[in-house]
C-alpha cells in the first residue's frame, strides 16, 4: 500500500502525534485530507501552511455524533469514498477512580471508545468503496497493561484494541485492513506534566505507525521488547505481574497526579 493519491480521514490532526501523522501523509504524496480538530484557529493555520493540499476541515468535538455524522456526510458528497481512516484523537484524567469526576470519566469514554465506534460505523461504507481501504486506531501501552491509577483511560484504550482486532476481521471480505498502535510515553501535550522524563518523539510515533499501516501490520507495539515481555506476563501470568506493580505502588499514584489532558 502506499500513500500518493489517498483520501484521508483523521481525528485530532492538528497537534501532537496526530499532527505528525498529517506530515507523514503530506510527505507521502496525500493531498486530499479530513481533519477533525476542536481548534478552529490550527486547522486553519495548518491549510494555510500546505496551499497545495485541499484539506476538508471539520471543526468540532469527536464525543459530539453530529460532528461525526458531517464529516462521513461530507467525504461521501465530495469524494464518494475515502482510503483511509485515523482514529487519532483521545484524553486523559488519571487519579484514584473514586476521586475522577464524573464527567471526566464520561468525557473519556465518548472520546477515546465511543468516537472511534461511531466514527468507524459511518465511514465503513466509504471504506468499502475504496479499492483499497485501511483503518489506523491509536490506542496506548495502557491498553494492553492495565495499571492503577489509569483504569478508566486504559480501559478505553483496550477496547480500542479489541475493537481494532474485532472490525479488522469483520471487515477481511471487503479488502480494508485494520492496524492498531500502542504507543508508551510520547513527547506531546498530553505529556507536559513528565517533561524531562525519557519519551519517544511524536514524530517517531506517527512514521512507525503509518509504516504499520502501509504494510499492514495488525499492531504496532512501542517500549521495545521489554514491553513485549511484560505484555505477555501480564497474560500468562497476572498475578506475577500484579507483585510487579505493588512493589511500585506510591511511585505510580505520585506519577498520575494532576496528569490530565482533556
Amino acid at each position: 500500500m502506499q500513500l500518493k493519491g489517498k483520501r484521508v480521514l483523521i481525528t485530532g490532526g492538528t497537534r501532537g502525534i496526530g499532527r505528525c501523522i498529517v506530515q507523514e501523509m503530506i510527505d507521502g504524496g496525500v493531498t486530499h485530507l479530513a481533519i477533525i480538530a476542536r481548534d478552529k484557529k490550527s486547522l486553519k493555520e495548518l491549510s494555510e501552511t500546505y496551499p497545495e493540499v485541499k484539506f476538508m476541515r471539520i471543526s468540532g468535538d469527536v464525543a459530539n455524533i453530529d460532528v461525526l455524522r458531517e464529516a462521513a456526510a461530507r467525504i461521501e458528497d465530495k469524494w464518494g469514498y475515502l482510503d483511509i481512516l485515523i482514529n487519532n484523537a483521545g484524553i486523559v484524567s488519571a487519579g484514584p477512580l473514586e476521586e475522577l469526576p464524573d464527567e471526566e470519566i464520561y468525557d473519556q469514554v465518548a472520546v477515546n471508545q465511543t468516537a472511534i465506534l461511531l466514527l468507524t460505523k459511518y465511514c465503513v461504507p466509504l471504506l468499502k468503496s475504496s479499492e483499497e481501504g485501511a483503518i489506523l486506531n491509536i490506542s496506548s501501552g495502557l491498553g494492553l497493561i492495565g495499571m492503577p491509577f489509569y483504569a478508566v483511560y486504559g480501559s478505553t484504550k483496550a477496547a480500542v484494541k479489541q475493537f481494532s482486532d474485532s472490525i479488522r476481521r469483520e471487515l477481511a471480505p471487503y479488502n480494508v485492513s485494520v492496524t492498531c498502535s500502542f504507543p508508551t510515553a510520547t513527547a506531546t501535550d498530553m505529556m507536559q506534566k513528565f517533561d524531562g522524563m525519557e519519551m519517544d518523539s511524536p514524530e517517531f510515533v506517527a512514521k512507525r505507525s503509518i509504516e504499520g499501516l502501509l504494510n499492514k501490520e495488525l499492531h504496532v507495539i512501542f517500549g521495545g521488547e521489554q514491553r513485549i515481555k511484560d505484555s505477555e506476563v501480564n497474560f500468562m501470568e497476572p498475578k506475577k505481574f500484579d507483585a510487579k506493580v505493588a512493589e511500585s505502588y506510591e511511585d505510580f499514584k505520585a506519577s498520575s497526579e494532576g496528569h490530565k489532558a482533556l
